[in-house]
């Protein structure tokens, strides 16, 4: 029996690093070895037991992409030593919501590294389907941020912003590529706020935005949207935090009008303050968005392939398996830190 390393959540706050079996493929899947896998916040909810805790013991990580390593006998363009990015979402393709393509409302809604075992591990089985060949072009970090990218996508296409049209993302983690994608649809001004100033020069880098909000030189954020957009108030607020008070303050700063695409993940039974009025003879809206799937996929891999976002500046580091724990804690605790990539073939750090 063929055996191999992962990371496994046993209970909360207790990660094993051990053998476990080689998973077996049935015919309409691919054996996938795992080259890297991103962490990504929802891996700290898993492992602390905020979220989830009902799938443990589980092997989370879906930040993933590696190479085909055994096919099953329906698959379907795919061979041995291909580079894949997985489409991280399983549904079941005949309830109401997927018969009518919302295939993220899926009664049977199922996430690899989030409820089932994902790429904290040298090998994952994955569906043939929700494979997606990775170019050339395309090098092994930035492949390692297709999935990230998808949910920007999704949020993008949600929003649907027009040209011209401003911007405010809250959140300079993952926002940073929703202000990216923001530019290449033509929004201006794009307006990025944090309080993380290391995360604001990251955002800097890239070119995400025009404008840069430091919460910590600048707390009244609301009236700072109005001052940059003349007085008139966003045409669209992104929040991507995740707090009841960042999302009262997006609401604040959209103009009469204006549309709140919902991102940031709270707690089940947080609860923000938004006055019906605004609904009604403001005539705001707001939308939501959890993930990206299927050809969100395809988008992310075509972008990156023609370097129409670099995400490089927002490399931190490469740990080994091995160090999958000590990395989730150094997370929280080192601000500076933000996309950490995990290598089962590893066997040293390497910062970036």
């Amino acid at each position: 029996m063929r055996t191999m390393k992962a990371q496994v959540v046993e209970s909360p706050n207790k990660m094993v690093y051990k053998d476990i079996p080689v998973p077996k493929i049935g015919d309409d899947e691919v054996l996938v070895k795992v080259k890297l896998c991103g962490i990504c916040g929802s891996d700290w909810s898993i492992y602390t037991g905020k979220y989830a805790a009902e799938k443990l013991p589980l092997i989370t990580g879906h930040e993933f992409w590696g190479v085909v390593d055994e096919v099953g006998k329906n698959a379907n363009g795919l061979k041995i030593g291909d580079r894949v990015a997985v489409d991280l979402c399983l549904t079941c393709g005949s309830c109401y919501f997927c018969r009518r393509g919302d295939g993220l409302l899926c009664k049977t809604f199922t996430q690899l590294g989030i409820h089932t075992n994902g790429g904290f591990a040298e090998y994952v089985a994955v569906p043939w389907k929700n494979c997606y060949l990775i170019p050339d072009e395309i090098n092994d970090y930035d492949a390692t941020v297709i999935e990230a990218l998808t949910t920007a996508i999704q949020a993008s296409a949600r929003m649907d912003c027009p040209l011209g049209a401003s911007v405010v993302v809250i959140g300079a983690g993952l926002g940073v590529l929703h202000a990216s994608l923001a530019k290449l649809r033509g929004a201006t001004p794009v307006i990025i706020i944090d309080g993380n100033h290391d995360r604001l020069e990251i955002a800097k880098k890239m070119n995400a935005a025009d404008f840069y909000v430091n919460i910590n030189e600048t707390p009244d954020t609301v009236t700072e949207v109005f001052k940059l957009t003349d007085g008139i108030g966003a045409d669209f607020v992104i929040e991507a935090v995740g707090s009841s008070k960042t999302y009262e303050q997006a609401f604040a700063m959209l103009r009469r009008g204006g549309k709140l695409e919902a991102f940031g993940i709270c707690a089940s039974d947080d609860m923000a303050s938004l006055s019906p009025f605004e609904f009604v003879l403001g005539e705001k809206k707001v939308s939501g968005s959890c993930a990206g799937i299927g050809n969100d996929w395809g988008i992310a891999i075509n972008l990156l392939q023609y370097k129409r976002i670099d995400p490089t500046p927002m490399y931190s580091m490469i740990v080994p398996l091995a160090e999958l724990e000590d990395a989730l804690h150094e997370i929280q605790a080192n601000s500076k830190l933000m996309k950490v990539f995990v290598s089962p073939e590893a066997t040293d750090r390497k910062m970036f």
